[in-house]
């Protein structure tokens, strides 16, 4: 077929390395304009940019697309069966949506309708859900509430980190919009009960409460490394936290104070263990390199 591929990010990229390996006519790529990244806050392409370069592909990097009236024209001339997006950041007004002779397609990263919106991986491991999965849409103007062509799930555990999830749905969703493109299903609508959204995530909701309990912080831990990120302050100083074990043990401190010298900390009901930290200018590292050049003592208190 004749395609016109729409992401952004590393998730994206798998989908549209399938769409070519499966001899589809990727004809054009649209993606989020280079922007500052990294320490030195280069301009870098998107992660979709370059995978696209890579294959030889035209790449399109429009602000917006909503009130253009000449980006919808040449959007419409390129003449595609079918537009398959994949996070790609921009919200496309019927005219996009309509131009494709079979419409837009959508890899969204969640069981349709649970966790519409931004990030719905995040909000999967977050909220502790049994599955996840990805589901191929028929685009509309609304939010993630197209028809859905195809769905499959995967089992998450106490083990299951938003990263992990990320790659084994990045994965799925190029797998399955191959297999839908060369086997057409009717669309099901979307069910109108457990409708859920998943709001784009900043800094803030990474700041770690430790009035909560060890599972709640356990999760948000897993659900927002590595983006945005979970961490905390000791003595004034920011540290991140990229890893942590959820431990049952019971104890009478105040919430966010250490229980040993191995960075145990209390929380409001049970206690984690931090097992990979960072402090501001250095890598990620594992707690006990960390504590060789900084030891925190028993009692320490985290979080004010």
């Amino acid at each position: 077929m004749r395609l016109i591929f729409m992401g952004t990010p590393d998730f994206s990229v798998p989908a549209l390395r399938a769409l070519v390996e499966a001899g589809h006519d990727v004809v054009a790529v649209y993606s989020q304009p280079p922007r500052p990244a990294g320490r030195g806050q280069s301009v870098r392409p998107s992660a979709v940019h370059q995978a696209a370069l890579d294959l030889g592909i035209e790449v399109r990097t429009p602000v917006r697309v909503r009130r253009d009236p000449q980006a919808h024209a040449d959007f419409a001339a390129l003449n595609a069966d079918a537009a398959i997006v994949a996070a790609y950041g921009l919200i496309l007004p019927a005219e996009m949506l309509n131009a494709p002779r079979l419409g837009c397609l959508n890899i969204h990263a969640s069981l349709l309708p649970r966790w519409r919106g931004a990030a719905p991986i995040q909000a999967a491991v977050l909220h502790g859900d049994a599955s996840s999965g990805v589901s191929i849409m028929q685009m509309d103007e609304g939010l993630d509430t197209g028809a859905v062509l195809a769905e499959e799930a995967i089992a998450l555990d106490e083990q299951t980190t938003a990263a992990s999830l990320h790659d084994a749905l990045s994965a799925m969703g190029g797998r399955m919009v191959v297999d839908v493109l060369a086997n057409p299903r009717a669309a099901v609508p979307q069910p109108t009960d457990g409708v859920t959204y998943a709001p784009r995530l900043t800094r803030d909701d990474g700041r770690i409460d430790w009035a909560q309990g060890a599972v709640q912080i356990d999760r948000q831990i897993r659900g927002l490394t590595p983006w945005p990120g979970t961490w905390t302050t000791l003595d004034g100083t920011v540290i991140k936290i990229g890893a942590a074990q959820r431990l049952t043990t019971t104890h009478a401190e105040q919430p966010g104070r250490t229980l040993d010298d191995a960075l145990t900390v209390a929380c409001g009901e049970g206690a984690i263990r931090i097992t990979q930290l960072q402090r501001p200018g250095r890598g990620m590292m594992a707690a006990r390199d960390f504590l060789r050049g900084h030891p925190v003592a028993r009692g320490s208190q985290f979080g004010v």
